[in-house]
């Protein structure tokens, strides 16, 4: 009897255990959240979102507060539409900006809000169109590579600052 005992004492803390690696390999990978506050959905639309994904954060001055929800292509306008769920204890007027924003170099992106001046404030369904695309990192090697080409096909001036 003593034996089924520790038996069971020992399956379930190997239970719980693997219940808790689990709980943090979802939270460290930004799979999970546990929010239970109240939401509102806004879209945004952007002309290119680079490499940002769903479940990505929503910022304000380093603040999360919100996510993104999913990512769909506007056939009509040739945009990304990106619906975000902003919590709704935070509030910010209907003229407010977005931009997609990188955490460091390489790092993954989220979506940095600007607070715009208006006295209304944004509520669930709008869509905001003052949007800042990601800077793709291969589109500004690409722009440099093309003026250091253009920079040395230009003939270099003479001495004295003269051409002759």
């Amino acid at each position: 009897m003593q034996r089924s005992k520790n038996d069971l004492w020992v399956g379930l803390f190997v239970l719980v255990g693997a219940g808790a690696v689990l709980f943090l390999a979802l939270k460290s990978a930004n799979l999970l959240s546990l929010n239970f506050d109240n939401s509102y959905s806004v879209i945004a639309k952007f002309d290119n979102i680079g490499g940002l994904k769903p479940r990505a954060a929503v910022k304000s001055a380093g603040v999360v507060i919100g996510r993104v929800e999913n990512i769909t292509f506007d056939d009509k306008s040739y945009q990304a539409s990106v619906n975000l769920m902003m919590q709704s204890r935070y509030a910010f007027p209907k003229d407010s900006s977005l931009k997609i924003l990188t955490s460091g170099l390489l790092g993954e992106q989220y979506i940095g809000i600007e607070a715009g001046a208006s006295d209304k404030n944004m509520a669930g369904g709008d869509v905001i169109k003052q949007t800042q695309s990601a800077v793709v990192l291969e589109n500004l090697i690409s722009q440099f590579l093309f003026n250091k080409a253009a920079d040395s096909s230009q003939p270099a001036p003479t001495a004295g600052g003269k051409d002759k």
